[in-house]
């Protein structure tokens, strides 16, 4: 179940309290009237089934409630209610199978800003990566995938390119290939001062490295894990299963390839640093289009179920 607050100008709030009640799932209506002051109002709140929740979400922002009032939605871990269940019920569909697109559009958007601390969590996870490669430790390299925040950025290219938004792929474009290329000219640096200290040194990154020597010599298995990795990270957006992305964080090797691209550059082993950058490619592009085509076929399954033609999300 979702638990939607809004704040309503007072002259639209029977509107909005009639959409409410004539949308089959929802339930537990409260109207608070004038009890919002800024902006002023009144408040009206109701819990709906989440298969119920985009199409009310969508109804209500065509009452202009984003710039008038506002719409809140939060998630309900638990709910003891008969009505609730009843609710659940008489909604058409599965709620797990449902994506609340604006919910969805607003994570991504969120997740695919180019802020201090997301390249700052790329840097430092493509740093350890660089530990790992160098060491030919695989434990290091699966804690540096872990680490790594890139998958908000390539569910926001998905998620734009579905909902046709240009100017989000753009922006998720730019943080994804901008925060890369500070990690790794981050990490070619780290990687020269760690051999100005005698940590790091030319041979080992020319010794055979069997644990990790996947990472620069990409084949199509590469693109296929990365492809099976995107539709389940997809799913776990929309179906608010985050406990998901750490498996596809630890399955892909965009931080690594990005790790031993910029430490093979800084020794200038430039077959390696191609292959690295391969690799990566091959994991980026895997990853957005097999998100692509999940939203797609979640949108289609989705309109099918419901009885009605896909727009554009």
């Amino acid at each position: 179940m979702l638990h939607l607050r809004l704040i309503t100008p007072a002259a639209r709030t029977d509107e909005v309290v009639r959409l409410i009640g004539d949308t089959v799932g929802t339930t537990h209506l409260v109207v608070l009237p004038g009890a919002a002051r800024d902006p002023a109002g009144d408040v009206v709140m109701c819990d709906v089934a989440r298969e119920a929740g985009d199409e009310l979400i969508g109804a209500l922002r065509e009452f202009d409630l984003e710039r008038t009032g506002s719409i809140a939605v939060e998630n309900i871990d638990l709910s003891l209610s008969s009505r609730a269940d009843r609710a659940e019920e008489a909604a058409p569909g599965e709620g797990a199978d449902a994506v609340l697109w604006e919910q969805l559009a607003d994570a991504s958007h969120e997740e695919s800003t180019l802020s201090v601390t997301y390249v700052a969590l790329l840097a430092v996870a493509t740093m350890l990566a660089a530990c790992g490669v160098m060491l030919d430790n695989a434990i290091l390299i699966v804690g540096a995938m872990a680490v790594g925040p890139e998958f908000g950025p390539l569910a926001g290219i998905s998620t734009a390119l579905v909902r046709r938004a240009p100017h989000l792929v753009w922006r998720s474009l730019w943080a994804l290939l901008a925060g890369f290329g500070l990690a790794m000219v981050l990490t070619a640096g780290f990687s020269l001062l760690l051999d100005g200290l005698g940590l790091f040194e030319r041979a080992m990154v020319e010794a055979p490295r069997p644990n990790t020597a996947f990472i620069w010599k990409p084949d199509w298995m590469s693109f296929v894990v990365a492809f099976l990795a995107g539709i389940a990270g997809t799913l776990s957006l929309t179906s608010a299963k985050s406990g998901a992305l750490i498996g596809v964080a630890i399955s892909v090797t965009t931080v690594p390839a990005a790790a031993n691209a910029a430490v093979a550059l800084s020794y200038t082993d430039y077959s390696q640093t191609w292959g690295s950058t391969w690799q990566l490619l091959a994991n980026l592009g895997g990853i957005v289009l097999s998100g692509t085509l999940t939203l797609l076929a979640q949108k289609w399954f989705w309109a099918r179920q419901r009885g009605v033609t896909p727009g554009p999300g």
